[in-house]
């Protein structure tokens, strides 16, 4: 009677999620596939770890912007296209500092204002690393999360406050005409070309047994952004303010109604998602050791995807999404060449989301 049970209950799983089935079959082909060039040496240990690690540090990078991006729509209900060029913005910010810091009395501030477009200040020239010139790239971090809330406060006050009885398209739309006036406004000042600003040598770490080297700024990312991931964490469950953020998030009318000051809890948003965002943009140029006024650009896409993917609204789903995007992309070279890696992530995301719709932490709320 059980075997005929669970014959019956397999027969109705095939016939009413057979995509589903679909795709679950074709993940353990992937294994099988992936134990078996681990087996015969096509795909080594070591490059598998290389590939791991990559991801984690995209995914991190993903995560911390997706945070912002994440608050702003659950609080404030609509989808902030200029969230991007916010990264790019406090990268720019934090690294006119750090050059600024670290070539001053040697070479022109002008040229170590325009981090290496034109003039005498180069990579070479001014060696700028969190190893050679940490207090230069503390005060360069420091005043990219500055610059990210205060350019989200004055966006904010500028743009959106007097649309705020407008609907969600009509902020969508306003959000994209602010990110195109960043972007171009960055390409004025700074050009368009992708400019290297780090130099010299870094001391590098090896994990025992695999051998995976993991360099300084690699380190200092990781441990800064899960830092700040931890303190966000803390201020939505322990403090009023991250309470008044929740109430918000799950009924925007109640939360009125029971006397949270909504306007305050908006400005804390705008602030928190946008220092956010540039740290994010600042340690990925460290990270990566080039800039590029389109940089935000470029990983928005990959920020959206992992905000979708982890349920819009949801904090941690931001988070979880940014690491699934992140180490799709990496581990898809196993497979794949490097041009078709953010097709493999997104294919990832739409899978998922196909067996669950609402996102892997499924509910619009901040937590």
């Amino acid at each position: 009677m059980r075997m005929g049970e669970a014959y019956i209950q397999g027969k109705q799983l095939f016939v009413e999620r057979p995509f589903q089935i679909g795709l679950i079959l074709f993940g353990i082909l992937l294994v099988i596939d992936l134990v078996s060039k681990l087996v015969s040496g096509a795909v080594t240990g070591l490059t598998l770890a290389l590939f791991l690690k990559d991801g984690i540090i995209i995914g991190l990078i993903i995560g911390l912007a997706g945070i912002g991006l994440s608050m702003t729509y659950s609080i404030l209900n609509f989808a902030n296209f200029a969230h991007g060029d916010y990264l790019t913005a406090g990268a720019f910010a934090g690294w006119v500092t750090t050059y600024l810091i670290a070539g001053f009395g040697r070479i022109p501030a002008g040229d170590l204002f325009l981090v290496g477009v034109s003039g005498g200040a180069d990579a070479g020239s001014v060696g700028a690393s969190a190893v050679a010139t940490p207090l230069a790239v503390l005060a360069g971090f420091g005043v990219a999360i500055l610059f990210g809330v205060g350019l989200s406060l004055a966006i904010d006050r500028i743009v959106y406050r007097p649309m705020r009885g407008q609907n969600a398209i009509a902020l969508l739309i306003a959000s994209i005409g602010v990110a195109l006036a960043l972007r171009y406004v960055l390409a004025i000042v700074f050009g368009t070309s992708r400019t290297g600003v780090t130099g010299g040598t870094l001391p590098t770490y090896t994990v025992p047994v695999i051998d995976l080297i993991i360099s300084a700024h690699e380190l200092v990312l990781v441990i800064l952004v899960l830092s700040m991931m931890g303190g966000v964490h803390a201020l939505l469950q322990r403090t009023k303010l991250g309470k008044a953020m929740r109430a918000m998030a799950d009924n925007p009318d109640l939360a009125r109604v029971t006397g949270i000051q909504t306007e305050r809890v908006i400005r804390a948003t705008w602030m928190i998602g946008g220092g956010l965002t540039a740290a994010a943009g600042y340690l990925v140029v460290l990270e990566t050791g080039t800039i590029s006024f389109d940089y935000g650009w470029t990983l928005l896409l990959l920020i959206f995807a992992a905000v979708i993917l982890g349920g819009i609204g949801s904090v941690y789903g931001a988070v979880l999404g940014g690491l699934t995007i992140g180490i799709a992309s990496t581990m898809s070279l196993i497979w794949l060449p490097s041009e078709f890696t953010y097709a493999a992530a997104f294919s990832v995301m739409i899978v998922i989301l196909v067996i669950k719709p609402a996102g892997l932490f499924s509910g619009v709320t901040t937590a």
